[in-house]
């Protein structure tokens, strides 16, 4: 099956448990405020690749990433391209390798829906916002959409790890942390909560597309801030 890609990496760190190749999808239906990856927007904006030829470059790395670690699909948002995801999952799945799948929960086809997590071992599910309204604000869609999703992960029983992006005047308060801490309370099989630092390290990208950059002029994470609204988020009540 033919499918669009952005880029892969290999031997990557930080998407996912151990080393893992990660394949970065092309095509995103959300519209992020914080986006960094503009030129992943578009589904068809890249290389046109197969499954096949995905999964033998993973085999390739068959000894490196076997044995604790795997294969992710990210993105842009690999749901977005439903029946090309599944197929390489569930070629993943047979070739032996552990499958991750690092999401907003957005774009898929629900009829392939439970066909895919069936394949993917572990979701990396990103938070955009808690609430509709901001949602709306910071992505320009519905929430209903990801809603459904988070629905269908947890009667599936899937493990969780759990990003939320942190943005200087957005969301960089104890209000929010507590509010963000109360939500995922109710989600089960939550493995790991990373709180990520905005940057602003897209900026060129956005230039080279003539579109406008709506964060403009907002300053790159505090790391000491962060490290503070992580100590909150962990905190016992």
């Amino acid at each position: 099956m033919q499918g669009y890609i952005h880029s892969i990496e290999t031997l990557g760190l930080a998407d996912g448990p151990g080393l893992r190749i990660v394949i970065f999808m092309q095509g995103c239906p959300l519209r992020c405020l914080f986006c960094h990856n503009p030129d992943t927007w578009e589904k068809a904006n890249n290389l046109l690749t197969t499954s096949d030829e995905i999964v033998n470059t993973v085999r390739k790395y068959r000894n490196f990433i076997e044995q604790n670690g795997g294969v992710t699909l990210s993105g842009g948002e690999p749901l977005f391209q439903s029946e090309f995801t599944l197929d390489i999952l569930r070629k993943c799945k047979k070739a032996g390798f552990h499958t991750a799948l690092d999401t907003s929960g957005t774009g898929y086809d629900k009829a392939l829906l439970d066909e895919i997590l069936r394949y993917t071992d572990l979701v990396l599910l990103d938070i955009k916002a808690i609430n509709s309204s901001s949602y709306k604000k910071i992505t320009g869609k519905d929430i209903k959409e990801f809603n459904y999703f988070l629905d269908v992960i947890q009667k599936l029983n899937k493990k969780l790890w759990i990003r939320q992006v942190i943005v200087p005047e957005i969301n960089d308060n104890k209000a929010y942390i507590i509010k963000l801490k109360k939500y995922l309370s109710k989600i089960k099989n939550i493995e790991r909560i990373d709180l990520l630092p905005y940057h602003n390290m897209g900026l060129d990208k956005y230039k080279k597309l003539n579109l406008k950059y709506r964060l403009e002029g907002t300053p790159n994470m505090d790391n000491n801030r962060l490290k503070e609204l992580e100590k909150l988020l962990k905190a016992k009540v």
